[in-house]
């Protein structure tokens, strides 16, 4: 039996603390509201997705937002960059006899439950599996494996961290998948239409 574990990071949903560049375009008060529906639009595509779904919060436990806890199994990322956060959520998955691990952010309102579906069949045949943004980073990450090559030690927060994942990729003598590139919700430009109603002038 395939045990697939989705892992979403989130961050917690603090005014003042969350999409600090859209905070600087609309304010705080409405980066909050944006971020509460990317949260709560991640949280019903994930509920969706036959996987175990584990929700790592930036710093504390919530227990009064979208993932509630029937569907959800929480914990608090562990490191001192996103790599080393992502590895050690990963290798508790892995320690937890998963045969699959795919994890998400809650940054994009175009992913879907087809998408991370697809991640995980695509593993079935490849190593790794990447879902590109159009701004060179990614709002998926797929495996079939722990790789401490792949995840630690990496600039994350760069234009061209998928590059970078390839060329580590390839370096291991290892196989890939590419989703289709989607847009993540970082500035005023990239908010969707259906979530512009929410700003309050």
């Amino acid at each position: 039996m395939t045990i697939n574990h989705l892992i979403i990071f989130c961050e917690n949903a603090v005014e003042g603390q969350v999409k600090e560049r859209l905070a600087a375009e609309i304010g705080d008060e409405n980066a909050l509201v944006i971020y509460q529906a990317l949260v709560k639009h991640t949280a019903s595509v994930a509920k969706t997705v036959m996987a175990q779904r584990k929700c790592y919060y930036s710093d504390f436990i919530s227990n009064s937002d979208s993932f509630d806890d029937g569907h959800f199994e929480k914990s608090i990322q562990k490191g001192e960059d996103e790599g080393e956060r992502m590895y050690n959520a990963s290798k508790t998955s892995f320690g937890e006899w998963a045969n699959k691990v795919v994890i998400v952010g809650c940054d994009c309102y175009e992913m879907n439950a087809g998408i991370i579906e697809e991640a995980f069949r695509a593993l079935d045949q490849n190593d790794f599996v990447i879902g590109p943004t159009k701004e060179g980073g990614v709002y998926l990450l797929g495996m079939n494996d722990l790789s401490s090559e792949l995840l630690l030690n990496k600039e994350w927060g760069h234009e061209n961290v998928v590059l970078d994942l390839l060329l580590e990729i390839k370096k291991e003598h290892k196989t890939h998948y590419i989703l289709p590139t989607l847009s993540q919700v970082n500035s005023l430009e990239e908010v969707p239409n259906e979530l512009r109603g929410l700003i309050e002038e």
